[in-house]
């Protein structure tokens, strides 16, 4: 008996050796590149610093007692919230309706998935570049059919009230061909058998898709709706290669603005706030998202 016991300890302790081995390196990347950023970004946000010199005076709470007053701040986390919402309603019903295509149609529509998923190979920066060549005031794609329908020039990147809805456009064209990826690998987890026994009881493609596979995709939608806000909530490259957060605040973002005040102003504390209060507004926005889902889905 008590060898049967020394062994089940002989066998628990080598699991948790081995254990420690293969954790080891991913909890040191963790430390190193995650924990560590995030509490340095704090604790420079106590401190007056331009990020060069070695003088750093510190100054206590007084980049976030700024930070809170920071209309421009707001306006930015405003202007997220938009992209977040909107990016949510257009990309994942596109995706879905695209992967439904793709499933529904079989092999012979492979070449879509080709054409539909090039976007997303590319760059942000490069569709940042290709996009304001193509919407340019002068030149432009829509200026250009404005121009030949006897209309004038369209400034889309320029005017306030559409640049915003103008760069989401962009945004939407080049991520929702990973949603459609994301329906389409939901689609594969559901068996050809509960097709195939649907339409055995006389249900139509669409009553099929209305009744079953969309609320087995429910769960994989859900995930998909997370990616897409957290996303929303640190855009940055794009944005900043189309508008630069112009024209005026119109398009800033809380990634945008954290650059500017950083690396343009080299007021790194305040940045660094800025950083922060962006960590900090992700972070409840995500867990209140992820507990309302998944309320929803106990209930």
């Amino acid at each position: 008996m008590e060898n049967g016991v020394s062994l089940v300890l002989q066998r628990k302790r080598a699991t948790r050796k081995a254990a420690a081995v293969f954790l080891a390196p991913v909890m040191f990347i963790l430390v190193v590149y995650i924990f560590y950023p995030i509490v340095d970004t704090f604790i420079t946000s106590t401190y007056q610093w331009n990020g060069i010199s070695a003088d750093k005076i510190f100054v206590g709470t007084a980049n976030w007692k700024s930070l809170i007053k920071d209309m421009n701040f707001w306006i930015a986390f405003k202007n997220n919230i938009t992209i977040m919402v909107l990016s949510i309603c257009i990309q994942i019903p596109l995706g879905l309706a695209m992967a439904t295509f793709l499933d529904f149609g079989g092999i012979r529509l492979n070449i879509y998935k080709v054409l539909w998923f090039i976007p997303l190979l590319m760059s942000s920066v490069a569709i940042g570049f290709l996009f304001t060549y193509a919407l340019a005031t002068n030149g432009g794609i829509f200026s250009t059919i404005s121009k030949l329908l006897g209309g004038g020039n369209i400034d889309l990147l320029g005017d306030p009230k559409k640049a915003l809805f103008t760069v989401i456009g962009v945004i939407c064209w080049q991520f929702t061909p990973f949603y459609m990826v994301y329906c389409m690998a939901g689609y594969t987890n559901i068996s050809t058998d509960v097709f195939e026994a649907a339409r055995i009881d006389g249900a139509s493609r669409g009553q099929y898709f209305w009744r079953v596979a969309l609320p087995l995709l429910i769960p994989a939608l859900k995930s998909a709706a997370i990616l897409s806000m957290v996303g929303s909530l640190k855009y940055f490259d794009l944005i900043y290669v189309m508008t630069g957060g112009g024209p005026g605040t119109s398009t800033e973002l809380m990634a945008t603005y954290m650059y500017k005040h950083s690396f343009k102003q080299f007021n790194m504390g305040y940045g660094a706030a800025v950083a922060g209060g962006m960590f900090l507004l992700i972070t409840v926005i995500a867990l209140l998202t992820m507990r309302l889902l998944n309320h929803r889905q106990e209930d």
